[in-house]
């Protein structure tokens, strides 16, 4: 395998859709003649977590009894679902574990209150140093949000270094749980904020109503048929609306806050419950598959309008994250927006499944450097700051 002299990181990643981790082996590119400071994974590893424990992170999104006991608990299991992950890329890297300098490991939202000061990303990042013996970067929000910050989205400012360009203008769209949009302009500050949902309310209502984790390149999507009504009430959801900056999550967009529009559409109102009735059955599942259908079209118009309404013109819309895979979720995208460039970061180097968990190896380099890792006009703090808190690793600790 190439070596490079530049120091080697990790970069572990579980989002909001809850559909598994993914981690990479990632190292700046120091050969001059790439094009600028761009990073390059050296290899990537994902895995789907637990069926319990991906019950429990869900359900600790809502409030509930014990929370604090199963909070700390699902934490330590996501630690070692982590730890796991990490020596599956040692492994498959060839490096030792004192070769890498660290880990930057990003936790699993279950809470984002920014208008209360607080976002809760479950990890423990002692225990991750332990099973690992490499030092461990977590808890990067908490800074931005002291600062005064949304403390999301943070992968803006890798968007920029790693896909920005001198001379064209460039919209990063990030599909993963949720939707969020980097405007990457020359000679502009970077805009960047969270869009709406993405990957979790179509895997949700997915699940509910096939079993499956998700919808396969949005096959059952595209059996179904738009519902107007649905639509036009979903698009008034004032998040939506709402202008940057601006972080979301599954406190707003989960199925209760579906069912309540659902409910509220007259032309959708088929009982959920309709299901188990044998003469209903064949239309309930019409009606699902129109739903999934509404949401499929629902994350591409809050895309399509946020671009269309800011003032900027660009070359190119280049998309990451697992919604990427969407086939018909990418092609609504360029029907939408002909007059861009549409294009997985596949295309750019960097597979789309890996580009968060890259994005959290530089977050992890930035902090132990001690340079910032937000970006003001992304995130709305106070000033740049250094993100995350370092847990020492045995390795590096001498143990």
């Amino acid at each position: 395998m190439e070596r490079s002299d530049a120091p080697i990181y990790m970069g572990l990643m579980s989002g909001t859709s809850l559909d598994g981790v993914d981690g990479v082996v990632a190292q700046e590119n120091l050969d001059s003649s790439a094009q600028g400071g761009r990073w390059r994974v050296i290899c990537h590893v994902s895995t789907d977590l637990p069926a319990a424990l991906r019950a429990e992170l869900l359900s600790l999104n809502s409030p509930g009894l014990q929370e604090l006991h199963r909070a700390a608990s699902a934490a330590q299991a996501l630690s070692h679902v982590y730890a796991e992950v990490a020596h599956q890329l040692l492994k498959q890297s060839g490096y030792e574990a004192q070769f890498v300098r660290a880990i930057g490991a990003h936790g699993q939202t279950v809470r984002h209150q920014p208008r209360w000061g607080y976002s809760i990303q479950l990890l423990n990042g002692a225990l991750l140093a332990e099973l690992t013996g490499i030092d461990v970067v977590c808890d990067f929000r908490s800074r931005d949000l002291a600062a005064g910050g949304q403390g999301a989205p943070l992968v803006p400012a890798f968007h920029q270094q790693q896909f920005g360009h001198p001379s064209e203008s460039v919209a990063v769209l990030n599909l993963g749980g949720i939707a969020n949009l980097t405007f990457l302009v020359p000679g502009q500050a970077v805009v960047g904020f969270d869009c709406g949902p993405a990957n979790t309310l179509m895997d949700a209502w997915c699940q509910r109503h096939t079993g499956q984790l998700f919808d396969r390149d949005g096959g059952w999507a595209s059996t179904g048929q738009v519902q107007v009504d649905l639509l036009s009430s979903l698009m008034a959801e004032p998040y939506v609306h709402a202008p940057a900056p601006k972080s979301t999550g599954l406190e707003l967009f989960n199925l209760k806050w579906l069912d309540d529009h659902l409910a509220a559409c007259s032309s959708t109102a088929i009982s959920p419950t309709a299901q188990t009735s044998g003469v209903a059955l064949g239309a309930a599942s019409a009606w699902a598959a129109d739903v999934q259908a509404t949401l499929l079209e629902y994350t591409a118009r809050c895309v399509e309008l946020h671009i269309r309404q800011s003032s900027m013109t660009f070359d190119r819309l280049v998309v990451c994250g697992g919604g990427a895979y969407n086939a018909s979720l990418m092609s609504r995208l360029a029907q939408l927006l002909p007059d861009l460039q549409l294009l997985a970061t596949d295309n750019l180097g960097l597979p789309a499944q890996q580009v968060e968990a890259a994005a959290f190896a530089w977050l992890a380099q930035r902090c132990l450097a001690r340079q910032p890792g937000n970006l003001v006009s992304a995130t709305g703090a106070r000033g740049a700051r250094v993100l995350g808190a370092v847990y020492p690793g045995a390795a590096s600790s001498g143990a």
